[in-house]
């Protein structure tokens, strides 16, 4: 049964953690950076170079976040070439992207403590490693795979398995961790137990309905479940 968050504190400050965990995936924008305000930014140049007038309707596309631009833009029945101009005001923008408050300790934690680490992103991977490397969480992380560089993006279990994969790590060893339903269904897909993160703009009640195995309202409560109440 899923854990809301208090029950999640519980769990990890009581010293009853879940089965050996060897190594957990992310989920990029909303868990460990908040792109947000860029991606509003980007969205609406895009929309406006490539549509023309009228509201830019970002509130749709953050309904898909999780998911390959492209795919998003067939969803939305968008043009395919407004992926052009937002790439590119986004990597103009790219110095205003924030890390959330916990996430390098996060990081740099599970890394001494020998948990391996990857991203899998919608994002492509050239752009997600360019974003990590301007916020200084590349050299944190083992692995990162793009949305571009495996044959099915997100909901598909293709981009944790290669993450893992890339990582030599087992899928019952893992956990996946998203703010989007997508990331829980590809985490839960490729045999990971999944982490429902709440500390950015990932809606609670949207992803509670999917059941992952821990719903957690800050980073520091992810490596207490690691760790099994070993501190954060």
């Amino acid at each position: 049964m899923p854990l809301n968050s208090s029950a999640a504190r519980a769990r990890a400050v009581t010293g009853r953690p879940p089965d050996a965990v060897t190594a957990v995936v992310f989920d990029l924008d909303g868990v460990l950076i908040d792109s947000f305000a860029v991606m509003r930014e980007a969205f609406a140049v895009a929309y406006r170079e490539v549509v023309g007038d009228g509201e830019p309707p970002f509130e749709e596309y953050v309904t898909h976040q999780g998911r390959y631009f492209p795919d998003i833009m067939r969803l939305m029945g968008l043009p395919p070439a407004m992926q052009e101009p937002f790439v590119r005001e986004s990597h103009r923008l790219m110095h205003r992207v924030e890390v959330y408050p916990g996430v390098p300790r996060l990081l740099a934690d599970l890394r001494a403590g020998g948990i391996r680490t990857a991203i899998a992103t919608g994002k492509s991977g050239e752009r997600a490693r360019a974003v990590l490397a301007a916020v200084g969480l590349l050299p944190l992380l083992d692995a990162v795979v793009g949305s571009d560089e495996v044959p099915r993006p997100k909901p598909h279990p293709d981009i944790v398995r290669e993450a893992l994969g890339r990582i030599g790590a087992a899928a019952g060893e893992a956990l996946m961790v998203g703010d989007a339903v997508i990331d829980l269904q590809s985490g839960r897909a490729a045999g990971t137990r999944t982490v429902a993160a709440t500390w950015g703009e990932g809606r609670a009640e949207q992803l509670r309905a999917q059941r992952p195995d821990f719903v957690l309202d800050s980073p520091g409560l992810l490596l207490s479940l690691v760790r099994g109440g070993g501190g954060a």
